[in-house]
């Protein structure tokens, strides 16, 4: 069966914004960004705001247990795995969800987060979304439109469409929001951006980011063969609002991000943390064109490995005729191997900038490098140390002041000082990282078009010329998914 049909029967829930609020009990919302009520505790000084966990596996784990760390009190759990039968679940990433179940014993726990956000209306002040990337549009924008604060992990969205919905009305609401690419709260990630901002390397020229991923099977030609729906999993609610496909074991948990139809690849995975720097210090208006090289796409999965160029207008950072960011991923010498459902590589080599661009240096598992009239600045995420050359351009340099927030590395901590007022927005709220998750996801589409210059209107949110991949943009929804903005 192609994930592309949908064959599931309705749901008998629907969700769109006057159904669920209805449901909820909250105010009503007028559509279309008009007037917003949100209930009054999302405001204010609040000394342990209740949390729900919407995934509690994986990721969704270290969301809970640091946001309890950073103040939460975790009143409802979200998965849709049943943690009473977790027993006979045989993957140890489905086991770790009954760890997180007993480690909160007093949270409510629930498979479909419309119930929970139905049953416990304003008991709720907050969410994390730890989610498949098909979910979190929907539930981070069922939680702002009720006045609840979201922490929603990368990328932001799973099209562009929905990352400007959530920028929207997270400005519209005024809830507090904030993006899980966790090095965003890195002090020295913030100096660099005042640095590079400063004139460090002079106007920008280019931008090049790396990473080695995808570590997970990406480049197959058709789904793998229907398997049994294990007793505990809830299949329906974990494809959600996505095209419907059959249960298996190597979609999930682990390898849906090889699966355009609920995840982004090695490019949604990574370019929302190692383009963060580079893209945070220019500030730049939306792309102006992106072109994609690509190896193994295919109607179901991203590339095997793939270049990717955006084209960026001048500004006040950037040489005059603006500047061009460059991704790289995936290994240069590997192949899908259908039977062992997993990427065969023929040795270490993957995507990287050339021998010119680093110029000397070697290059790690990932990585950035900006590149400006004057020199150049490296930098890696997890390293709290950066090089620039050649080094002197150091000399007469004068050293800026701080002018960004330092969070100390915590994005859960800086998420709550949002919420108790100490700050106004996290600095990777949904207004900062929404712009960046449109870039990246605008290279998504580009992977599905490769050698083609694809031009952007950002305005009215088209490729120019190309109404044929208007569907990539804005996706529809299943049946009982559909959800009104």
């Amino acid at each position: 069966m192609s994930p592309n049909e949908n064959t599931q029967p309705k749901s008998t829930q629907q969700s769109s914004r006057r159904e669920f609020i209805r449901a909820a009990g909250a105010a009503t919302i007028a559509t279309q960004f008009g007037a917003t009520y949100i209930p009054a505790h999302a405001f204010g000084k609040m000394e342990k705001p209740a949390l729900a966990g919407i995934g509690a596996g994986g990721k969704g784990r270290t969301d809970i247990v640091q946001s309890r760390d950073a103040g939460f009190d975790v009143a409802a759990l979200v998965d849709i795995v049943d943690a009473t039968k977790l027993k006979t679940i045989g993957d140890k990433r489905l086991r770790s969800i009954a760890e997180v179940r007993s480690s909160f014993p007093k949270a409510r726990y629930f498979s479909d987060y419309r119930e929970m956000f139905a049953e416990l209306g304003d008991k709720i002040d907050a969410v994390t979304v730890s989610t498949p990337d098909h979910h979190h549009f929907h539930a981070s924008m069922m939680a702002m439109q009720t006045g609840k604060h979201v922490y929603c992990q990368k990328p932001l969205t799973h099209s562009i469409w929905e990352a400007r919905m959530l920028a929207n009305v997270a400005r519209e609401t005024g809830v507090k929001t904030q993006m899980g690419n966790q090095a965003h709260a890195n002090d020295h990630m913030r100096r660099c951006v005042e640095l590079i901002r400063a004139g460090i390397v002079g106007k920008i020229e280019e931008i090049h980011a790396w990473t080695n991923r995808p570590i997970w099977p990406q480049g197959f030609a058709a789904p793998p063969p229907k398997e049994e729906v294990p007793e505990g999993i809830n299949w329906e609610q974990w494809v959600g609002p996505a095209p419907w496909i059959d249960y298996s074991s190597k979609i999930a948990p682990f390898s849906w991000r090889g699966w355009w139809n609920y995840g982004t690849g090695a490019l949604g995975d990574m370019a929302c943390h190692i383009m963060d720097m580079g893209h945070w210090a220019m500030m730049p208006a939306t792309p102006k064109s992106v072109q994609a090289e690509q190896n193994g796409a295919t109607e179901f999965s991203p590339p095997i490995n793939s270049k990717i160029t955006w084209k960026f207008g001048a500004n006040q950072y950037s040489a005059k005729d603006g500047f061009r960011f460059n991704w790289y991923d995936g290994y240069v010498n590997a192949g899908f191997d259908r039977d062992g459902w997993k990427l065969v590589k023929d040795g270490n080599d993957y995507n990287h900038p050339s021998e010119d661009v680093l110029d000397g240096e070697s290059f790690k598992d990932y990585g950035s490098v900006v590149i400006g009239e004057k020199g150049k600045l490296f930098f890696h995420r997890s390293r709290n140390k950066w090089l620039v050359k050649p080094s002197g351009i150091l000399d007469g340099f004068d050293e800026p002041d701080q002018t960004i927030h330092r969070a100390g590395g915590d994005n859960y901590g800086e998420w709550m000082d949002a919420i108790t007022g100490k700050v106004e927005q996290g600095q990777s709220w949904f207004g900062q990282s929404g712009p960046l998750t449109e870039t990246v996801l605008l290279g998504v589409i580009a992977q599905r078009v490769p050698d083609t210059r694809l031009q952007w209107d950002a305005e009215k949110m088209q490729i120019k010329g190309r109404a044929d991949l208007q569907s990539l943009i804005q996706r529809e929804y299943r049946d009982g998914w559909k959800i009104e903005v």
